[in-house]
């Protein structure tokens, strides 16, 4: 089992401390850049890749749930973050996967395709290390007592 963290105020364990306020700060990039490229397409040019557009807008709403977790902290949050970084690699994976096999597809990109290649490959990385993290920072748990 690892330490537990920082306590934040509130008893939280804090998820913030050493890297995780790099993670946090690129959490909070790609929310800006995903939200703010999503809104952009969706309402100036909707009809041209509807599917895009909607995952992109996808990413950024994960991508902020994941930033508001590590904020939070605590137990709760971290497990949140952890299923939504899942999620979130879930979908990189996948999205990235169908847009190097099938193109045409997407007569756009989203934040996802081809893994991440327009944001340099941030979005493919970022839930590999966030998972790691996370795990790291996970609240130690008490053993049994010896007797």
């Amino acid at each position: 089992m690892t330490e537990a963290g920082p306590r934040a105020p509130g008893g939280r364990t804090r998820l913030i401390s050493g890297p995780g306020t790099l993670l946090l700060w690129l959490y909070g990039v790609m929310v800006v850049g995903a939200v703010s490229r999503s809104v952009v397409q969706i309402t100036t040019d909707f009809g041209r890749a509807p599917l895009a557009y909607a995952l992109s807008a996808v990413a950024g709403l994960v991508y902020g749930f994941i930033t508001y977790s590590l904020v939070r902290g605590g137990e709760k949050a971290r497990r949140a973050a952890l299923v939504c970084c899942a999620v979130e690699l879930a979908g990189v994976l996948v999205v990235g996967t169908w847009t190097v096999l099938d193109p045409s597809a997407f007569p756009d990109t989203t934040v996802w395709s081809e893994y991440g290649m327009g944001y340099l490959f941030i979005p493919v990385l970022l839930p590999l290390t966030a998972v790691y993290w996370l795990r790291r920072a996970r609240t130690a748990r008490p053993g049994p007592t010896p007797s």
